[in-house]
């Protein structure tokens, strides 16, 4: 049953929003944190795991030296400080999927802290400060079977799969967010996808929200609107949506978990500290459990793992070695590109900036690269509820579709056919162009043809044209290309009717 929700802009009235997002990042480490076993995604269940991963009575853990590497990589990208010193904890909560009922995390000493980053939401830039980013490993999955919702209520049973047990994972917390305003759910959603470009530049992740190898937790609490003169209030309760895995969802979550609170406040009541899950199809969210204290998890150093004292010479050479920062690339791309400000807004909000830079380097003009990937493409990924990197077709697909609109092998509408076909898995754009036989006519005995045809059942047209009203062409080229099934070459239709009617 959905709860009373306040209208967003008396929210804003009302309220101030502070947020703090918990952003879980798999590293794509060839093994686990501390074993072995592969990471591969999509292995058969419970294939990939060992005494380690299953916490098994005698198994020893022991660090995975990429791991670490990967974790200082982030934090210095993040303008984080890396420790000198630091070591891993006991986590301990019960949960069917942790098969050694703890988690062997880091608590009061993470690997990188204090750090920030930036985003730029309608040209307005925010910073955002960064707590501490701090290794763990992550749990197994849970597939609970014969509900309508695929969540423990109502299921018959539950099935555990333990391959993801063990894989390395990356916490990225922030400071609270403060001072964003209407704002809120928008630079939230940027921020994400600021972390997953960034990621992406580092190499550590393939960063598949879908895949659940980024995914965000998102803490909202709401505090009254000071008045004039008066201070801040101090923050609210919060409330913790657990692993949001889109972009999408993340600005939606924020959003009606801001309305959702406004309106138990403004009716006298309280809001619980609590776990929430994100329902996609209704843009609402219900309640988890109630959200634990740090000193709820008993939290110790954990005895059977080393502690962790990266040399400070490794840790510079990583900083040297960090890939071009994702505002610096922004920066760089907007003047090679040419873009006017609003079209490089539009391309930032729609997390577009890589798909666009990949399109460009595969041979595409940033022109065309937009215009595909903020259009078509973008169209196809709201229709299907995804985010626009997991649509189904690659940059180097979308520059080979323009490649072929250049040589006027097709034309924009017949590319859409082609994005059909690639989507239905029948190849690349010229595979679906050959096997669909796509290709624009330009011959000129059956466009002749076809021409004849359309001037004999306009006549009236025909008649504007031979009396200079050379507009009226359109009409006759329109009927040409619909005879043809949009594959007529349009400029040669032109030329045949300009020809014939003198």
């Amino acid at each position: 049953m959905s709860e009373p929700v306040l209208d967003y802009d008396e929210v804003l009235e009302r309220f101030d929003p502070v947020l703090g997002l918990e952003v879980h990042v798999e590293l794509n480490t060839a093994s686990k944190m501390f074993c072995g076993c592969s990471t591969a995604f999509g292995a058969e269940p419970n294939t990939q795991v060992c005494p380690v991963c299953l916490g098994l009575p005698g198994s020893l853990p022991v660090v995975n030296g990429t791991a670490v590497e990967s974790a200082m990589r982030i934090g210095l990208a993040l303008n984080c400080s890396i420790a000198e010193w630091c070591r891993f904890a006991r986590k301990n909560y019960f949960y069917p999927d942790m098969p050694k009922n703890f988690q062997i995390s880091q608590y009061d000493e993470p690997i990188a802290y204090d750090g920030w980053t930036e985003v730029e939401v309608d040209g307005t830039s925010y910073r955002i400060g960064i707590e501490r980013a701090h290794m763990e490993e992550d749990t197994g999955k849970s597939l609970h079977v014969g509900g309508a919702t695929g969540r423990i209520h109502g299921a018959d049973h539950s099935l555990l799969d333990y391959n993801r047990a063990g894989v390395p994972l990356i916490e990225i917390v922030t400071k609270p967010i403060e001072g964003t305003g209407a704002k809120a759910p928008e630079v939230a959603r940027a921020y994400v996808a600021m972390l997953r470009d960034l990621l992406r530049g580092l190499g550590v992740s393939d960063v598949r929200m879908e895949q659940g190898s980024l995914r965000c937790d998102a803490n909202v609490s709401l505090r009254p609107r000071p008045e004039p003169g008066e201070p801040e209030a101090p923050y609210g309760t919060r409330t913790e949506t657990k692993n949001v895995n889109s972009l999408r969802s993340v600005e939606r979550a924020i959003r009606y978990e801001m309305t959702r609170q406004a309106a138990r406040l403004q009716a006298g009541q309280t809001v619980t500290q609590e776990t929430r899950h994100f329902q996609e199809n209704s843009g609402t969210t219900i309640a988890g459990r109630s959200k634990e204290q740090a000193e709820d998890y008993r939290y110790f150093p954990e005895p059977d793992l080393v502690p962790v004292a990266p040399d400070r010479e490794w840790v510079e050479r990583l900083r040297a070695g960090l890939p071009e920062a994702p505002a610096v690339r922004l920066r760089r791309v907007s003047e090679a590109w040419g873009f006017s400000e609003l079209e490089l807004r539009d391309v930032v909000n729609a997390g577009a900036v890589g798909l666009i830079e990949e399109t460009v380097t595969a041979g595409a003009s940033p022109q065309a690269a937009r215009k595909w990937w903020l259009g078509e493409l973008a169209r196809r990924a709201n229709e299907t509820g995804v985010e626009l990197d997991a649509v189904g077709v690659t940059p180097a697909q979308v520059a080979a579709v323009q490649r072929l609109i250049d040589a006027g092998t097709i034309n924009d509408k017949l590319a859409r056919q082609v994005f059909d076909g690639v989507l239905a898995g029948e190849g690349d754009p010229e595979q679906v162009v050959a096997a669909r036989g796509l290709a624009v006519v330009s011959d000129d005995g059956a466009l002749g043809a076809a021409v004849d045809e359309a001037i004999a059942a306009n006549p009236d047209v025909a008649d504007k044209i031979r009396a200079g009203k050379v507009a009226a062409a359109g009409a006759l080229i329109g009927a040409v290309m619909k005879q043809m099934r949009g594959q007529a070459d349009a400029a040669r239709v032109r030329e045949l009717i300009l020809s014939k009617l003198g």
